[in-house]
C-alpha cells in the first residue's frame, strides 16, 4: 500500500475534484451547469407535495371518521336526556322536565350543525373563535388537554393494572 500524503485529512487517500468549493463547505457538482443537482431537487419537491398531499387525505378522512362518531354520541346522548326528561315529566311534572327537554333539543341541533358541516367549515370556525376569544380558546385547550392526559393515565393504569392482575394469579 502506498504511503498516504501527510497533507490529506486522517482517513482520506486522494481528493475528489468539485468535492469543496472556495467557500470551505460541501458542493455537488454534476457537470457545468448543475442539471443532475436540478433534477434532484424536483424530484424531492415532488415526493414531499405527494406525500403532503396524502398525509392532507389521511389527516381529513380521520377528521371525517371522527366527526360522524361525535354527532353519532350527540344523538345518543340527546336520547338519553329525552329519556331523562320524560321520567323527569311523569315525576315531578311537565314543568320541571322543560328544561332538560330543551337541553336534548340544544343538543340535538348542536350535532345536527356539527353533521351539516364539513372539517374545514369546522377548522374555520375554531380559528375565528380563537381570533375573537383567545382567552376562551386557551382555557378550552387547556381543559380538553387536560382530561385528554387523565383519560389516557386513565387507560395506561387499566392495562397496567391488567397486567399486574394476571401475573399475580399465575404465581
Amino acid at each position: 500500500m502506498p504511503p498516504r500524503d501527510p497533507t490529506l485529512p486522517e482517513g482520506t487517500d486522494h481528493v475528489v475534484e468539485g468535492a469543496s468549493g472556495s467557500s470551505g463547505g460541501f458542493v455537488a457538482k454534476r457537470g457545468s451547469d448543475g442539471a443532475g443537482t436540478d433534477r434532484l431537487v424536483s424530484q424531492v419537491r415532488d415526493q414531499v407535495s405527494t406525500l403532503r398531499g396524502q398525509a392532507g387525505d389521511k389527516i381529513r378522512t380521520f377528521a371525517d371518521d371522527g366527526k360522524g362518531r361525535a354527532t353519532g354520541l350527540l344523538d345518543d346522548f340527546s336520547e338519553v336526556i329525552t329519556d331523562a326528561a320524560r321520567s323527569v315529566d311523569q315525576r315531578f311534572g311537565e314543568d320541571y322536565g322543560e328544561y332538560a327537554h330543551r337541553a336534548a333539543g340544544a343538543v340535538s341541533n348542536f350535532s345536527g350543525k356539527l353533521r351539516g358541516k364539513t372539517v374545514d367549515d369546522l377548522v374555520d370556525d375554531a380559528r375565528e373563535f380563537a381570533r375573537k376569544s383567545p382567552g376562551i380558546a386557551i382555557g378550552i385547550a387547556a381543559v380538553a388537554g387536560f382530561a385528554l392526559m387523565r383519560l389516557i393515565k386513565t387507560g395506561v393504569d387499566d392495562i397496567g393494572a391488567r397486567r399486574g392482575s394476571g401475573d399475580s394469579s399465575d404465581a
